[in-house]
């Protein structure tokens, strides 16, 4: 009789990929385009742009992170989550510290425009996707928004 193969060593958790939500957030009809976008500049991507979000939780559901990390981040509740992509930013220079991470990405909307800051938003501002491109994104959001823009266009009547 052969014995079983020994258990290869556990990984410690932090070597493991971890998994992040996030959110491109149309806001309340505000202008004459039909509505604005919430992007931010995070203490977490190196003074580039993109969008609030984070780890996903033991126990919560993508869209019930996603709802969490914006009620957290920018005091805003979000309705209408539609996946969009995800995304894996393997050791990215961009982040602030060595990560590797699953970026699960959604388009939502929200009734209000009234940000109201956590310690990891030093500036928002509510943008067209064209405007958007304009800021230093970092990569993955600039995909994200590339991809609003093809929802964008082929949801118009």
């Amino acid at each position: 009789m052969t014995e079983p193969a020994p258990a290869p060593p556990s990984t410690a958790s932090s070597e493991r990929p971890l998994v992040c939500v996030g959110a491109l957030v149309r806001g309340p009809e505000m202008d004459e385009t039909g509505g604005l976008y919430l992007i931010a500049r995070t203490t977490k991507w190196r003074g580039s742009w993109g969008v609030p979000g984070g780890k996903v939780e033991w126990g919560e559901t993508l869209a019930q992170a996603t709802v969490r990390e914006f009620r957290e981040e920018v005091g805003l509740e979000l309705y209408t989550l539609r996946y969009v992509q995800t995304q894996e930013a393997v050791l990215s220079p961009e982040f602030h510290k060595r990560a590797h991470m699953l970026l699960i990405d959604f388009l939502a909307h929200t009734d209000s425009a009234a940000v109201t800051p956590n310690e990891e938003i030093a500036e928002w501002a509510w943008v067209t996707l064209a405007q958007a491109l304009t800021y230093p994104l970092n990569s993955f959001t600039r995909t994200l928004i590339e991809k609003a823009q093809e929802f964008e266009t082929r949801d118009r009547p």
